[in-house]
């Protein structure tokens, strides 16, 4: 399955979530969108699985392979899986960069990302999916610090993430250490997301 590359804001109205965690989405209309977006629709046990799982795919932009790939890689670490996962899609570069305020979607960031405008540790990294470890140092490339798009995401981002340190004066940040899952979206049940990728096995 391709990535999608729709209205976000539409599709945020359907999952009834704000997939960049901001609420704009949600404001105006806090209902999915079309003639019957107001009506009330049941959804059955795998209904819900499968939106639970849409939701966290769709917000960290991912296409299916890739978010089913880490699913397993989350299953290979220590702890509870649905953790594991939350915290392996929170450590991606273009998520990071996003978190830092260099760009204002993770959308926007994956291309600063691929555009080749991020560091990691003073050398280019072109890889969305790069996971990052505790202590990297994210940053700008030189030629990259005085871009206009950077310079107002910047200027507009309100707050960071407990886990997220961020120098003004090099602009560049990293990760302080791995975030808990208090710290991410509580609107999220990834247990539901573990019972769907079973259900597959």
């Amino acid at each position: 399955m391709s990535r999608y590359t729709g209205p976000s804001w539409k599709l945020s109205r359907r999952l009834g979530i704000s997939l960049t965690e901001t609420g704009k989405e949600l404001n105006r209309r806090p209902y999915a969108p079309g003639q019957h977006g107001q009506g009330r629709r049941s959804l059955t046990e795998y209904g819900m699985q499968l939106q639970e799982k849409q939701k966290l795919r769709f917000m960290y932009g991912l296409n299916e392979r890739q978010f089913s790939n880490l699913f397993l890689k989350a299953g290979k670490m220590e702890g509870r899986h649905g953790d594991n996962f939350m915290i392996l899609l929170e450590t991606r570069l273009d998520n990071l960069v996003y978190r830092l305020g260099f760009a204002s979607t993770r959308r926007q960031a994956r291309q600063l990302v691929n555009h080749g405008h991020i560091t990691v540790d003073g050398k280019r990294v072109d890889i969305p999916s790069y996971l990052v470890n505790p202590g990297q140092v994210i940053g700008l490339r030189e030629r990259s610090e005085d871009l206009a798009i950077i310079k107002e995401n910047l200027e507009n981002m309100v707050g960071r993430l407990d886990f997220i340190s961020y120098d003004e004066n090099n602009k560049e940040g990293q990760m302080t250490r791995l975030p808990e899952r208090s710290e991410l979206n509580a609107e999220i049940d990834e247990a539901l997301v573990v019972e769907y990728y079973n259900k597959l096995v």
